[in-house]
């Protein structure tokens, strides 16, 4: 049997906790996973952590230190499964991030002035093209995209804002709206017509296009749908529980009368959404 770390306000007892959970007499299911099985979790544990960071309720710190400790054993489980197979270490790690801060920050860490924000990001783009090079990374063109690998949502609005920043944009929401609405017309045509591809290919430039009206209006479209998301669960819940006080069987109930129970928990959580 393992034993457990006596601080375990410590990332060294954290450190001992993974070694054990992967170790002879660990637990099965750590010990079973690669890198490869646990980056699903990766991706849930991030995205339950900005679920944590924009929770507007009185537990918000405490559901952000629980997330931020779930993020954090992702990397610790990562780096443990690396030093098993001698690639590297957590300590590696700690390196690597911390001389590329250091690296990127010249007006922290050295003597470069900068005026503003602005600059410094001017900055940091001019420090990876050099890292890209010293690393043998194929130069790509200053007019390329180069978007990272991001949930489709989030990976549209980058994309519009690099094409932004390139000159080749609508002049305002306005335009955009336009260009939505001229999408929405190419979809109806491709319903009518029944083609999946067609149907497919047309969702896809509405969505895009929305994207970059969220976009123009100074909003994120990936946290505008995580709170739309948030917002559908939190009525139609309200609504089950309002049909199940009035012992309603939902199974059984009509379009109308669950219609009305939505309102009516539209209505109950109005002044909590706009909260």
């Amino acid at each position: 049997m393992a034993k457990s770390p006596s601080n375990l306000r410590q990332i060294e007892s954290l450190v001992e906790i993974v070694k054990s959970l992967r170790g002879p007499d660990g637990c099965p299911w750590d010990k079973e996973q690669t890198h490869e099985s646990l980056t699903q979790y990766a991706i849930e544990e991030t995205h339950e952590l900005v679920e944590a960071i924009e929770d507007k309720g009185s537990h918000r710190d405490k559901k952000m230190k629980e997330e931020l400790g779930d993020v954090l054993f992702q990397v610790l489980l990562h780096s443990e499964m690396a030093g098993e197979r001698g690639a590297f270490t957590l300590a590696d790690v700690i390196e690597s991030i911390s001389e590329k801060l250091i690296r990127r920050h010249p007006h922290v860490f050295a003597d470069v002035s900068v005026a503003d924000s602005a600059e410094v990001i001017r900055n940091w783009e001019e420090i990876k093209k050099k890292e890209k090079a010293l690393k043998g990374e194929e130069a790509k063109s200053a007019y390329a995209l180069n978007v990272p690998p991001l949930p489709a949502l989030q990976r549209a609005f980058k994309i519009g804002k690099r094409t932004e920043k390139l000159q080749f944009d609508w002049a305002n929401a306005e335009g955009v709206m336009v260009k939505v609405e001229e999408e929405l017309d190419e979809l109806r045509e491709a319903l009518d017509l029944v083609s999946a591809a067609e149907i497919e290919h047309e969702l896809g430039d509405v969505l895009f296009s929305l994207a970059q009206l969220g976009r123009h209006l100074g909003m994120d479209p990936e946290q505008v749908l995580r709170k739309a998301n948030s917002r559908f669960e939190a009525r139609f819940n309200k609504m089950i529980e309002f049909s199940e006080a009035d012992s309603k069987d939902w199974g059984t109930l009509s379009l109308d009368d669950k219609e009305a129970y939505w309102l009516k928990a539209k209505a109950a959580l109005k002044n909590t959404e706009k909260a």
